[in-house]
């Protein structure tokens, strides 16, 4: 049988609204509308607002929309460092935003942790940093770093911009903006929505910083530097023609999780992620990838499987779920389970009850 209900990290299971707004944008004409017209403008103020509302953004905070996420860790690099960075690397896609710095000529640092590891807090300060770089939730492993380490990044560099890679965590961590200076994420996980739409919150320093990048001469990219994006983003535009469905479906979605509560949201995945660690836990073959409970992902759980991995697999695909599978030298040894606001505490028990049996 088909798998109907997708755990995978990332493209995820679309949000369970989705198919109706796609129905309606198509009816409506969404897909084919001008990108310099009054109504997609609405439709972009939609999606702003309602990211707003969804995640507590400040005032000095503001939405820009790219290609992927992956661009995002480009445009970062480029746009807010002229030399230094410091990036905390733990998995795969921490690995990457350190490595696009140094492809794009910086002179990036890193610290380091092992697969799986979570990060202590040093008395070591590394100078002239200008961005710190840290991925709240590493896809790969399934490390969450804890919101507490995040915040003391700003205490231990506080002349530095700290940008925070959310891709696999938001909605649901309840950042303080007030202590990070961007976060950003990709659609196709925690909104439950098709690929192809990157979300980048960026404030004020990160508007100065890109600005007397580009008065120094540096190049800071063309048509997706910060500046031109919210050139355009006051006016509730992009600076070229953008994916006009995937915002149009994301402000339609957004609307849907205010309605739902954040709050009932974040307690719903809690209870979800309890779910599976405990039954991993008392499982007589599975474990727990990440054994440190401080460090364990509420939103991407990972598996240690051993050799049953195949086995696994194809348990949960003849009850109709496809799990995740593990990470680059992990494929099969492991697997990962995404916890978004679209997976229900009904599929979840669905979930644990055939792993227990």
């Amino acid at each position: 049988m088909n798998p109907k209900i997708n755990f995978t990290p990332g493209p995820s299971q679309l949000y369970f609204t989705v198919e109706d707004h796609v129905r309606t944008a198509f009816r409506d004409g969404i897909p084919s509308i001008s990108h310099r017209s009054k109504q997609y403008e609405s439709i972009y103020k939609k999606a702003v607002d309602g990211l707003r509302a969804l995640l507590g953004l400040p005032a000095n905070y503001h939405v820009l929309f790219t290609g992927s996420a992956n661009e995002i860790w480009e445009r970062v690099i480029q746009n807010l460092v002229e030399e230094k960075s410091l990036h905390y690397v733990n998995g795969s896609f921490s690995k990457r935003f350190f490595e696009i710095a140094q492809l794009l000529n910086k002179k990036p640092e890193k610290i380091e942790a092992s697969m799986g590891q979570g990060f202590n807090i040093s008395d070591i300060v590394h100078p002239g940093i200008e961005l710190v770089g840290i991925t709240h939730n590493e896809t790969s492993s399934g490390v969450s770093v804890p919101l507490e380490f995040i915040y003391s990044l700003r205490e231990q560099y506080p002349d530095a911009l700290l940008a925070v890679d959310a891709v696999s965590s938001l909605p649901y961590p309840d950042f303080d903006y007030s202590k990070i200076d961007s976060a950003f994420f990709s659609v196709q996980k925690g909104f439950g929505l098709p690929a192809g739409l990157g979300v980048w919150l960026v404030n004020d320093k990160c508007i100065a910083k890109a600005e007397q990048l580009l008065s120094k001469g540096i190049s800071i990219g063309s048509y997706h530097s910060i500046p031109s994006l919210y050139t355009h983003a006051v006016k509730n535009q992009n600076p070229e023609t953008p994916n006009v469905l995937g915002i149009y479906l994301l402000a339609q979605v957004v609307e849907d999780m205010v309605r739902r509560g954040i709050t009932a949201i974040r307690k719903e995945t809690e209870y979800k992620a309890a779910l599976l660690y405990q039954a991993l836990e008392s499982h007589g073959t599975l474990k727990p990838f990440v054994q440190d409970k401080a460090f364990q992902s509420k939103t991407v759980i990972v598996a240690d499987c051993g050799d049953h991995t195949e086995n696994i697999t194809k348990l949960l695909q003849s009850k109709g779920m496809q799990p995740g599978d593990g990470y680059g030298s992990f494929k099969k040894s492991q697997l990962r389970f995404a916890n978004f606001p679209t997976h229900s505490k009904e599929q979840y028990e669905l979930l644990v009850d055939t792993l227990a049996g």
